[in-house]
This record gives C-alpha cells, structure tokens and sequence, in this order.
C-alpha cells in the first residue's frame, strides 16, 4: 500500500474514533455538559489536533452524516430519471433499516438522534449540511435554478420522511407498524416530485 493510501486510512480511523468518542460522552452526560477539553483526553490527544480534524464541537457529532452528503448526488450520476433513482434509493434504505431513513429501532440509534435533534445547536449545524447536500445534487443535476429549486425540494422530502419515521419510533410505536405507512408515504412524496418536477422524472 502506497504512503499516501496508509495515511488516508490513518486519518478516517482518527476521525472515525475521535467521533465514537465523542457520542459516548455526550449520550452519557449530555452535549453541553460535556467539553472539547474532556472528549481530547479520552482520546488522548490535545486540544490543537482534535481542533485540526473536528474544527466545531458540533462536528464531532455530525461526522457520521460526512459519507452522506453527497449521497443523492452520487444516487443520480447517470442517472436518466433522477427522482425515480432516488425514489428506489430511499424505499431500499427503509427495506434495509438504514438510521438515515429515521426507519430503525436500534436503541443506539434511537439515542443518536435523540441527541441530534434535541440539541439546538447540532440542529443549526445540520442545516450546514443539507444546504452542502442541496448543492451536490443540484450539480448533479445540472446546475442553474430549477437544478437548485429540484434540490431543495427533493433534499426537504427526504428529511421530513425520516423524521417522520424516526419521531413515530421514538415515541413507542413498532417498526412493523410504522414500516407499511413509511412506504406508503415515500411513495406517495416521490409521486408528487415527479408529478412537479416534469424534468427531472
């Protein structure tokens, strides 16, 4: 393996345990009550490097989006129906269970986006992330206004569908139960884009 490839490996492990790390101490205390100070010692590194990968504290929580923000982008590369690449994208992540769809009960999932979404200013951060997400897919899309206006739409059904999914669970209903409406309304919202979105289905 070259240098170059090992550092790379080196680097994504870093940030991969400085990030586990991290969500330990925050489920475990709370994001606020918890400092950068404390999640760079039982990391066992200082201040200034855990800066150099993670330059917010609220990065240390959303790392785990990073593989997916230019998730949809890569969804339609290629792609001669953009929203109905998405659409069988999305209906196999609920098939799958994938915690970004919000269609998971795993109790470290349920307890990971209880602290998301609970925490205002991880909320503020994320929006960061959408509009990073937003601007991947409107370039994939072909760039110019309806490319932007499609993305926006298109990001905002996805969030909404998960949320949706991942509020019912976090309240107590089944997976089962919650699994038939989920599909149903992805289905019904990836309908409505490709009715709006002429040019895009």
């Amino acid at each position: 393996m070259s240098e170059i490839g090992l550092r790379e490996r080196k680097k994504q492990r870093m940030y991969q345990v400085v990030s586990d790390i991290a969500i330990r101490l925050f489920l475990e205390k709370g994001f606020d009550a918890v400092s950068v100070a404390e999640v760079a010692a039982a990391a066992e590194i200082s201040k200034p490097t855990l800066f150099r990968y993670f330059p917010a504290k609220e990065d240390l929580v959303l790392y785990r989006f990073a593989d997916h923000e230019d998730e949809a982008a890569r969804v339609v590369s290629g792609e001669a129906s953009p929203i109905g690449a998405l659409r069988r994208h999305f209906l196999e992540g609920l098939e799958r269970h994938d915690p970004v769809t919000g269609l998971n009960d795993a109790p470290e999932v349920l307890a990971f986006h209880a602290l998301l979404y609970g925490t205002p200013s991880l909320v503020a951060r994320l929006y960061g992330y959408q509009e990073r997400s937003e601007a991947a897919l409107a370039e994939a899309l072909g760039g110019g206004l309806d490319a932007r206006l499609a993305a926006g739409q298109i990001v905002a059904v996805q969030r909404i569908l998960a949320l949706e999914n991942w509020r019912r669970i976090a309240a107590g209903e089944r997976l089962a139960d919650v699994r038939a409406d989920a599909v149903a309304a992805a289905e019904r919202a990836f309908g409505l884009l490709a009715a709006g979105l002429p040019s895009f289905a």
